[in-house]
């Protein structure tokens, strides 16, 4: 059963369309095909549309764009909105695991009576869906962590976790895009760059993509990261 979306005014220039309470590949696909949608027909006052996991927030010019008639517009093209049934792109990324890399690699394996190579092989075999950007520039919220895998947060947050940070909080994962505080726990680390203000695309992923981690040796990452540093693809795009 579809639920009836609900809408919340945040304040006078921004809504939010809920269209449900829960994490879920087809709630998330809703939500990405009305964010298709409004950015296909660009109606006139819209300003930007925020793609989360179960919700749409659109800003508007409130003195081109009525909210009532926003919503009106909004009501009637969710009601005939049918979840996009094509996935994005499928990116393999290379991490390197544990150590510097990943300091809690081996106490996450601890607490969960695993070996930090079992970790290591429970991360990589899944398939990991971006369900949104945000939080900072080019933050890649990631669904799909294995249950076995599901670790509470830190009790305290770390003020600096690197650039490419490869970590896991609760029920999710995701990819640092720059130096930033977290209270997650850092398995791994890739010299991917998600977000680089300099190059086109500036952000790498996008909502509805999908990622699969490879695991490579330290060896390999001065070159990688060199790589990426000048604007070479590490990241495969293994599907398009």
């Amino acid at each position: 059963m579809v639920q009836i979306p609900r809408f919340l005014p945040c304040g006078d220039s921004a809504l939010t369309i809920e269209f449900g309470s829960r994490v879920d590949p087809e709630l998330n696909a809703r939500v990405l095909a009305l964010d298709e949608v409004l950015r296909s027909l660009a109606p006139e006052g819209l300003l930007e549309t925020v793609p989360t996991y179960r919700s749409l927030t659109v800003q508007f010019d409130p003195a081109v764009l009525d909210y009532d008639a926003l919503v009106r517009f909004l009501t009637e093209t969710s009601a005939e909105l049918k979840p996009r049934e094509s996935t994005g792109k499928r990116w393999r990324v290379p991490v390197v695991y544990g150590g510097e890399y990943g300091i809690d690699l081996e106490s996450v394996a601890e607490s969960k009576g695993l070996t930090p190579n079992e970790v290591i092989e429970i991360f990589s075999s899944a398939v990991y869906r971006i369900y949104l950007i945000g939080f900072m520039p080019g933050y890649a919220y990631l669904g799909g962590l294995d249950p076995r895998l599901v670790t509470s947060r830190r009790t305290h947050p770390r003020a600096k976790v690197p650039n490419g940070t490869i970590m896991i909080g609760g029920e999710q994962a995701g990819i640092v895009p720059m130096e930033m505080p977290s209270g997650w726990h850092l398995l791994g680390r890739t010299p991917v760059r998600s977000y680089a203000p300099e190059r086109d695309p500036t952000f790498l992923f996008e909502a509805g993509d999908e990622i699969v981690f490879e695991p490579i040796d330290a060896s390999r990452w001065d070159a990688l990261e060199k790589a990426a540093l000048a604007g070479e693809p590490v990241a495969e795009q293994v599907r398009s």
